[in-house]
This record gives structure tokens, C-alpha cells and sequence, in this order.
């Protein structure tokens, strides 16, 4: 099993001597680094330890000017070995880089005490009590510490046993989790194309995958773990990753993401740990991963604030980042996000509103409770937010919050009923109006809110099924069933209904209510009628034209052609070929 392990502490207190004297390996990397005995980029070296696991280290620069560089390292990382010098003790970047682990979190590490070799056993003992005091008040809270001098091997046998112990600590990462890889570095191989390394945190990542890198899509052409090809590699992990495609946004502080799974997000709510939210310059830097980005800090509560981001970051619900004052040199807090995608602020109030909500969220992703604060949300959305889904879909991919989802099925029926009340003569809701009534983004939602309700011809009936004729329609109609009375297929001419007030709105309405049948456009008979022709028709024994059909019922072409349309949509007819047709022997 491999783990990783990230190097704390102030300049020149021996991380990158210490990480040399255990893996044999040089993390420095570049010829200005070994020159000047510091380290300037992110290096990166790995060894075995005495029970088999092997162990990577991930060595970070001590100068305050390159606490950036240092963050881009530590941010993905579980755990840290926290280096101070024996002969110098307690340092300003000890503290800094300390305040660094507080803020994300850090919970797993051990103290070394280095340089042992340059103190005697008093100054040394000082030294290591009180970075332990001063690291017990954080996240990491106590730890194990050992003394060691990376020039003459001395308590190195010792550091080895106490990182097995450490790495025995470690929660076991998620192998089947969504990557985000955050990128630390990118650099080009002749002849293989762009590479990026980072530390994989959780899932899994094979040759072959696509991945998302900003807005392209990159596959896997190639993959290494600690300078060994492999097919696949599980978190945790040190990665290099070949990548085959268009790869322009692949840059240190992006990410390499599984596809579709992530929403990128340029505002986040989130609660603070350190100085409260007032307190705060309006302009920080995230640090979240190895990406660093400017926001602007508006307070909400005492402890919450929104942050708005320059650059779009690929975060979750529970992610943990800090915001630091580059130019003051301090982290003034740690982050964790509360909202991914928090609504904008669009009246008097909202914020204060917002901050009594966000009092009652604790970062960890909660999808019953995202729901009721959401009402309705995608399950796709849910889960790129990091949040589990807590019940099946309503409706397609919609997820709703029982209450609300009751709440809307008792608006969309009184909606139904108001309509019908209002439109005696039109009774059905149509879906698309109730879906604007309710203000719902997806006519699926109305169709499943609907079920119970009758529904026809897209629209939506409550108790009132159908039309409700006025006194003058219900007149004009038995004016129309006298006149068919006699001669069933003569069907009133247009200049008959006009005179009858029977408007084509008032003949789809008297349609609607039963009252007549409508065969076509201005042709109506009465109900039942289209069964009597068919009947009719099955007299002529065999198939029968067009003209055959008009002298059996006793009809004008007028009528006999949308009625023989009708009769064929219905199945009592069918097509023999261009000029007959014939019945069904099964008619409904």
C-alpha cells in the first residue's frame, strides 16, 4: 500500500536533508535549489518502510515568500510531518505553516525534531516541548515526535517506526470515489506530450479514462506512480498522468476531474474558523487544493461569509480550504464549504435570512436536508454538489422534498380548480401553464404532480371533467341534435352554426362535453353517430369507395370525407388501397 506524507516548517530546519537521509532520493529538483540548500519548487521522493508499505514524501518550501508553493502541496495531502530545528526552536514560518494545517483541518502527523546533532539535550527537549504544546492546540492535536539528525542517521530508525504508526492511522481512502486530481505540476515530455502530477485523494484513475481538465476533455494516455508505469492507480497517491487530447487548461491549481460529476462554482457559502467574519479584508486568497484564487469576502454571520470567486473552482459540499492575506502574510481562516450553489441575494433582508439558515448547517453533506432547503433539485446536480441522495426521483432526474413536493401537488389542484371555475367552457388546465403557475423548471414535474387528477389532450381536470355549456351553447346544441335528428349525416353547413352562434371555440367545447362529435374542422354529428355509420358500411359486404360511402349514409362529400378520416382513425375502417377502403371485422 502507498502512502503520502507532506514536510512542514520554517527555512532551513532540515525537511528536505531529513526526506534525503530517509528515501536516498533528492527532492530537490531544480540546480538553484541544490545550490543555494533551499527548496524553491515542490519536490517529491519516496522510500519503503521496515512493515512493506511504501511511503512518498511530498517536500514543501519553509520561506514565507513560497508559502503559495507550499499550500499547492500540503492542501491534498492526509497527513504532514512537521519539522523544527533543535538548535533554533519555535520559528515565524513554524507558526505560518502551522496556522496552514489548523485552517485545512489536518488531523494526522507527527513532530520531528531535526538538526539534533547541533543542540545539546536541554535546548533540543525545549524545543520539542514546545512545538508539541503548540501543535496540540490545533487540528492535529497530539501527536508522536521523535529526534533525529538527518546528517549523522541519528533517531532515523526511530522516524521510520514513528511514520508506520502514522500511516497505520490514516482512514482508509475511497478507491471508488469521483477524481479530482488536483494539479501541482505540468510540464512536456518530447515525443509523449503534456504530463501533469498531483496527489490522488480518492478514487481511481487507468490508462484510458477521460477526464474533464477546465473545459476540455483529455484521456489518459499513460500513467505513473512513483516512477513505475501502471495500467491503474487508487488513491492515495502520488500520480503522473500523460495526457492525450487538447490539454491548454491542465495548469497548476486546475484539476483533472471525472467527467460530468463536478460542478465548477464561482460562489460558495462557507463557515470560517479563526477570526470572525467581520473582521476579515474584503479581498483573500482561497487556497483549496493546489488551486489558489482571488475572492471577494462578503460577511453573512459571525462565522459564515460568501465567497466570490475570479476563477471558477470544482468544489463540494464538506470541502475544507483556507483563505489567507498574501500581503500580510497570515491566514486568517480556515474554510468549510456550506453551499455550492447558494442563491443570489435579490431583496432587503436576504443575507441576514441567509446567515440565521446557514447557522443551522454544518458542512457535512446532507442531501434530506440540501432538499428541504432546495425544494427541488436534480439528482445529477446533487451529487456533483457532494451530497448524498437521499430518495428516488419524482419525476425524470428531479429529486423534491417530501413537504414541498405535497405542498405542490395541493397548489397544482386548487390551480386546476381555479380554472375550471373560471373557464367553465375550457375547464383543462394545459400542463404548460401550470408548470409556469407553480414555477417549475420541467413539465415532468406537473405530469407526475398530476397523477390522481385527470388528464387529456395536455391538459390537467380536477372535479370538472368537462366543459360546463352556458344556457345559449346548450340551446344551439339542441337546435343541432333536431336538425340530425332525421338525417343523422347531414351535418349543419357553416353558414348553419353561424347562425346557431356555435363558434368553433363553442363547438370544442360542446365536443368536449359529450354533447356532440366532431369528425372535422365545422363537421359535427351526434355522439355515437360514427359507430352508426360504420355499422352502415359493413352492410356493403366487402370494400366500398368514396362515393359508395356518401350514398349509404345518405351525405355530401363535405361531410363523408373527414367522417371516413374519422372512422379510420378510430379503427372501425381501413385502406384496401388509393380509392377503398373497407371495415374492421374487430371494430372498438
Amino acid at each position: 500500500m502507498t502512502h503520502v506524507v507532506a514536510t512542514a516548517g520554517h527555512v532551513d530546519h532540515g525537511k528536505s536533508t531529513l526526506v534525503r537521509a530517509l528515501t536516498g532520493m533528492e527532492p530537490d529538483r531544480l540546480e538553484e535549489e541544490r545550490r543555494r540548500g533551499l527548496t524553491i519548487e515542490l519536490g517529491f521522493a519516496w522510500t519503503t518502510l521496515p512493515g512493506g508499505d511504501r511511503l512518498a514524501f511530498v517536500d514543501v518550501p519553509g520561506h514565507e515568500r513560497l508559502v503559495a508553493t507550499m499550500l499547492a502541496g500540503v492542501g491534498p495531502v492526509p497527513a504532514v510531518m512537521f519539522a523544527v530545528a533543535a538548535d533554533q526552536g519555535w520559528q515565524r514560518q513554524s507558526e505560518e505553516h502551522l496556522a496552514v494545517l489548523d485552517a485545512l483541518g489536518v488531523r494526522h502527523g507527527l513532530l520531528v525534531v531535526t538538526r539534533r546533532d547541533l543542540a545539546d539535550a536541554r535546548t533540543a527537549g525545549l524545543a520539542r516541548e514546545e512545538a508539541l504544546a503548540r501543535i496540540a492546540a490545533t487540528s492535529l492535536g497530539e501527536v508522536d515526535s521523535v529526534m533525529v539528525s538527518g546528517t549523522t542517521g541519528e533517531g532515523l530508525d526511530g522516524l521510520r517506526a514513528a511514520l508506520e504508526r502514522l500511516t497505520a492511522s490514516l482512514p482508509a481512502p475511497d478507491a471508488g470515489a469521483d477524481v479530482r486530481l488536483w494539479i501541482d505540476r505540468v510540464f512536456t515530455v518530447r515525443g509523449r506530450g503534456t504530463v501533469v502530477t498531483g496527489t490522488l485523494g480518492a478514487g481511481t484513475v487507468a490508462v484510458g479514462d477521460r477526464l474533464a481538465a477546465g473545459g476540455d476533455l483529455v484521456r489518459v494516455r499513460g500513467l505513473q506512480s512513483l516512477k513505475e508505469d501502471h495500467d491503474r492507480v487508487s488513491a492515495v497517491a502520488r500520480v503522473a498522468v500523460n495526457l492525450h487530447g487538447s490539454a491548454s487548461e491542465a495548469r497548476r491549481g486546475g484539476a483533472l476531474l471525472t467527467p460530468g460529476r463536478w460542478l465548477a462554482t464561482e460562489l460558495v457559502d462557507v463557515r470560517l474558523r479563526g477570526e470572525p467574519a467581520g473582521g476579515l479584508p474584503r479581498e483573500l486568497t482561497l487556497h483549496a487544493g493546489s488551486a489558489a484564487v482571488p475572492v471577494h469576502v462578503r460577511p453573512l454571520g459571525d462565522d459564515t461569509a460568501r465567497l466570490a470567486l475570479r476563477r471558477a473552482l470544482p468544489l463540494r459540499v464538506g470541502d475544507v480550504a483556507l483563505l489567507r492575506d498574501p500581503g500580510a502574510h497570515r491566514v486568517p481562516a480556515g474554510v468549510t464549504v456550506l453551499d455550492v450553489r447558494p442563491e443570489p441575494f435579490g431583496r432587503r433582508g436576504a443575507a441576514a435570512a441567509r446567515a440565521r439558515e446557514l447557522a443551522r448547517v454544518d458542512g457535512r453533506p446532507d442531501g434530506a436536508g440540501e432538499l428541504r432547503r432546495r425544494g427541488l433539485i436534480t439528482r445529477t446536480e446533487l451529487v456533483a454538489m457532494g451530497v448524498p441522495v437521499p430518495s428516488e426521483p419524482v419525476a425524470g432526474d428531479w429529486l423534491a422534498d417530501p413537504g414541498h413536493w405535497e405542498d405542490l401537488r395541493g397548489r397544482l389542484a386548487a390551480a386546476v380548480e381555479e380554472h375550471a371555475a373560471a373557464h367553465p367552457t375550457d375547464p383543462g388546465l394545459p400542463s404548460d401553464a401550470a408548470r409556469r403557475a407553480l414555477g417549475l423548471p420541467d413539465r415532468a414535474l406537473v405530469e407526475a404532480l398530476a397523477e390522481g387528477l385527470h388528464r387529456r389532450d395536455g391538459r390537467i381536470y380536477g372535479r370538472t371533467t368537462a366543459p360546463e355549456l352556458p344556457p345559449p351553447v346548450r340551446a344551439a346544441v339542441d337546435a343541432v341534435r333536431r336538425d340530425l335528428a332525421g338525417a343523422p349525416f347531414q351535418a349543419p353547413d357553416a353558414g348553419r352554426l353561424a347562425d346557431l352562434g356555435l363558434t368553433p371555440r363553442m363547438l370544442a367545447a360542446a365536443a368536449a362535453a359529450g354533447a356532440l362529435l366532431k369528425v372535422g374542422d365545422g363537421i359535427v354529428l351526434l355522439p355515437g353517430d360514427d359507430a352508426r355509420a360504420a355499422a352502415l358500411l359493413a352492410t356493403l359486404g366487402g370494400p366500398f369507395t368514396l362515393s359508395e360511402a356518401r350514398r349509404a349514409l345518405g351525405t355530401t362529400r363535405r361531410v363523408a370525407v373527414p367522417l371516413l378520416e374519422h372512422l379510420d382513425e378510430k379503427g372501425y375502417t381501413t385502406r384496401v388501397d388509393d380509392l377503398r377502403r373497407r371495415c374492421t371485422e374487430e371494430r372498438p
